[in-house]
C-alpha cells in the first residue's frame, strides 16, 4: 500500500470523525423580516429551506436564535465534510486503480 493511499484512507477517517462529532443540524437560511419593510418595523425572524423538493419557510422565535444558528452551522460543516469525503473518496479509487509505475534501468 503507497503512502498516498495511507494519506488519503487518514484524511477520510478524520472526516468521518469530525461527522459524528456533528450535533443537531437542519438546513435552510434565517433571514430578518419586517412587517413594515419601509419603515423597519415589527421585525420578526424566519428560517427558509428546502426540504424533499418542497419549499418551507417558519417562524423563529428571538428565545430560540442561538439553537436555531448553531444547527444552522452544523449543517454547512455537515455539506463540507460530505463533498470531502466524496472529493477523497473518488482520489482514493483513482489511487488504487493506478498501475504500478515502471522504473527503467
Amino acid at each position: 500500500m503507497s503512502t498516498s493511499i495511507s494519506s488519503i484512507e487518514g484524511k477520510i477517517a478524520r472526516a468521518r470523525r469530525a461527522l459524528a462529532a456533528l450535533g443537531p443540524m437542519r438546513p435552510g437560511t434565517l433571514n430578518r423580516q419586517y412587517k413594515n419593510p419601509a419603515e423597519k418595523q415589527g421585525a420578526y425572524w424566519q428560517i427558509s429551506y428546502t426540504h424533499q423538493m418542497r419549499s418551507r419557510s417558519e417562524y423563529v422565535r428571538p428565545e430560540h436564535l442561538k439553537a436555531i444558528r448553531a444547527e444552522l452551522a452544523n449543517f454547512r460543516k455537515f455539506r463540507l465534510l460530505t463533498e470531502r469525503w466524496i472529493e477523497l473518496s473518488l482520489e482514493l479509487s483513482k489511487a488504487k486503480r493506478k498501475p504500478p509505475s515502471r522504473d527503467k534501468a
